[in-house]
């Protein structure tokens, strides 16, 4: 009788474990869904800043169409990137040509001047703080949840129950390749 409660003991202890583990790799996976919601969220808040910057640019600086033509579109094709790598590398182009609308402003002293250009400016800057924070953070989540999954023996019932490896927010290879070009600094 011993050796029974024995084994259903035992066979009661990795049904447990089971559990546990496949729990643990849920509450991992939501925590992946949420932080990747934070960056979007972050992402359509600076979109929408895009058009009123684009609009206050266009009144001091009209003829320089091509500049707040590429903004536009960039914007566009970030606003319909879907998955982590595609939306990263659409937010990078994004990022650069928002550089050079800022690097426009500064031929044009009434644009640099202008309060709503500065305070548009300064709550892109902000954004591009928490889109920052947001990133990180889902990385980081993307990370734990990644190695989770191929631990063992965690690894044995991810497979098995549908868990799969997700993909980093990445910047994109324009962006990284801006991070390694020092500034110009011109007086």
């Amino acid at each position: 009788m011993v050796p029974i409660y024995i084994v259903l003991g035992v066979i009661a202890l990795i049904v447990i474990s089971i559990i546990a583990i496949y729990n643990g790799l849920v509450s991992k996976r939501q925590t992946v869904n949420e932080a990747f919601s934070g960056i979007d969220v972050q992402l359509k808040l600076r979109r929408e800043l895009v058009p009123n910057l684009v609009e206050t640019v266009k009144g001091y600086a009209a003829h320089e169409k091509s500049t707040l033509d590429a903004v536009i579109a960039a914007r566009n094709a970030a606003a319909n990137a879907h998955g982590p790598a595609a939306l990263g590398a659409a937010e990078g182009a994004l990022s650069g040509a928002l550089g050079r609308l800022f690097a426009l402003a500064e031929a044009y002293p009434d644009l640099k001047a202008s309060q709503n250009f500065l305070n548009l400016q300064t709550e892109l800057s902000s954004i591009e703080d928490k889109v920052a924070a947001a990133r990180r953070f889902y990385n980081s989540a993307v990370n734990d949840y990644n190695t989770a999954i191929q631990q063992f023996p965690a690894s044995m019932i991810a497979g098995s129950t549908g868990f799969t490896s997700r993909e980093m927010f990445d910047v994109g290879e324009a962006e990284r390749a801006q991070i390694n070009i020092a500034p110009a600094v011109k007086f």
